[in-house]
């Protein structure tokens, strides 16, 4: 069986009319003395409310759940472990919807953080064919007065964690059934109107020269392609285009990777996903910015068919590439991607997302993404957009001193310079991009998570996603 496309996140939406019967959630600030009525279960964060706590309710529990100080990321937070314990005791009590009472002075920013913390902290994706246990459906966030700025913050974090969601829902999905035609369909399937979808298959990628992304995906049965999303919004803005690594599954081809963890590898597509849900995003606030999202996909396989570290491949535009390592396929795929951008789509902005290496999951741990820059004010625009997406990020250096190390002896360049892995990748995608601004972002430690924290879950985090789409409504 499959797993339910998109997967189904806790409806959230704004009242200023409490409803009866129904059970009631109170935010509590740390120090805030808690007392209510004896007799009921409560569900209280101890580490942020004091005081004696009871609950009773005409059907349910009353929960008291902590912002600690009220910092952006404790909203964050605190929506999501709340949801959690929400889903936790929904199965007993057969309550699928709360009220959570919010304070009068709110701040929209504040808003935003509890709905992404309350839609996503509870995200599950689960392939199964017996009955599940119920799972909350609604919460409505009661304010006492009408507050239309709270209520378009709402709609707005609503959209957000919609496309965290089909990020993870595209970088979930078991590789048996994720190939690259089944991830560009995917992409088609959740465009909303105004958001042109294009698919390149494999003669087309042949015919136009796609070295890079041909080579990668010969040792497949399941031939690559290009998805192209373009989204024309309103507005004299500047052109950005979106790059994401694509690899529906990676061996590591002949160069292979070991098995412990290789199962992971489903989630190699997670700039890919995190491209595509970010451009249906912009296209449902209808942003007033162009914006174009490449996704070359492909299987790295291995067969007889498969690329060799030693070979040389051509890429779009003609630059030719020394194959040393068949299990860095990554930068090959977005090579050509970022060629054909340069040349053919006049960006104004360029921004790669790949799981792109092992080194920056050594250097930045699992919960930041690497970023590289050419562009000083396009860095400082990515990382203030991360923080208002509750993602991080940490600038990383492009060493002139190791640009030389990415020459070949028998072709331009060469796939994997010696030095530092995540600073070399670089600088050879640097290579593609001509003279426009670009931005590399490694997600190879955040993509994917061991462990609940924050709204993220086990399994693919949809880490990226947010910070493009915040990105791009900064443009606008």
């Amino acid at each position: 069986m499959r797993a339910p496309l998109p997967s189904p996140l806790v409806a959230v939406e704004v009242a200023d009319t409490p409803r009866r019967g129904v059970p009631a959630v109170l935010v509590a600030f740390a120090g805030d003395p808690v007392r209510l009525a004896p007799g009921g279960p409560a569900d209280v964060d101890t580490t942020d409310v004091t005081g004696e706590v009871g609950a009773t309710a005409k059907k349910g529990a009353t929960w008291v759940v902590g912002v600690g100080d009220g910092a952006v990321r404790d909203w964050r937070r605190a929506g999501a472990s709340l949801v959690r314990a929400l889903h936790g005791d929904a199965d007993r009590t057969g309550v699928l919807g709360y009220d959570v009472h919010l304070p009068a002075d709110l701040d929209p920013t504040a808003a935003t953080a509890f709905t992404l913390g309350l839609s996503l902290g509870g995200y599950r994706y689960r392939i199964t064919g017996t009955e599940q246990p119920k799972r909350v459906k609604s919460v409505r966030l009661v304010l006492p007065a009408p507050s239309p700025s709270l209520t378009d913050a709402v709609r707005r974090a609503a959209v957000l964690a919609g496309a965290t969601s089909l990020s993870r829902d595209l970088a979930n999905a078991p590789s048996n059934v994720k190939d690259p035609a089944w991830l560009a369909a995917a992409a088609a399937k959740a465009a909303v109107p105004g958001l042109e979808v294009r698919v390149r298959d494999e003669k087309w990628l042949a015919a136009e020269g796609f070295g890079g992304v041909l080579a990668v995906g010969r040792g497949s049965a399941r031939p690559p392609r290009l998805v192209e999303l373009s989204w024309r919004g309103a507005g004299d803005g500047p052109h950005l285009v979106f790059v994401g690594k694509g690899i529906t599954f990676d061996t590591g081809g002949i160069s292979i990777k070991p098995a412990d963890g290789m199962h992971l590898m489903r989630t190699d597509m997670s700039g890919g996903a995190a491209v595509i849900s970010a451009l249906v995003a912009i296209a449902k606030l209808d942003l007033p910015v162009r914006v174009t999202g490449l996704v070359p996909a492909a299987e790295n396989h291995v067969s007889g068919s498969a690329y060799r570290p030693g070979d040389v491949i051509r890429h779009y535009g003609g630059t030719t590439t020394e194959v040393t390592n068949t299990d860095a396929e990554g930068r090959l795929v977005l090579a050509d991607a970022l060629a054909y951008a340069v040349r053919n789509l006049a960006p104004d902005h360029l921004v790669d997302v790949a799981t792109l290496t092992g080194a920056m999951k050594v250097t930045l741990g699992t919960r930041t993404g690497g970023l590289f820059a050419t562009d000083d004010t396009l860095a400082a625009r990515i990382a203030e957009a991360g923080e208002r997406a509750g993602e991080s990020w940490w600038r990383m250096p492009l060493l002139e001193d190791l640009a030389e190390d990415v020459r070949s002896d028998i072709a331009d360049v060469r796939q994997c310079p010696p030095g530092p892995g995540g600073i070399t990748a670089a600088l050879f995608l640097r290579e593609f991009t001509g003279e426009v601004p670009w931005a590399h972002l490694d997600i190879a430690g955040p993509a994917r998570a061991d462990k609940a924290y924050d709204e993220v879950v086990p399994g693919a985090s949809g880490f990226a996603a947010r910070t493009l789409i915040e990105l791009a409504e900064g443009f606008a």
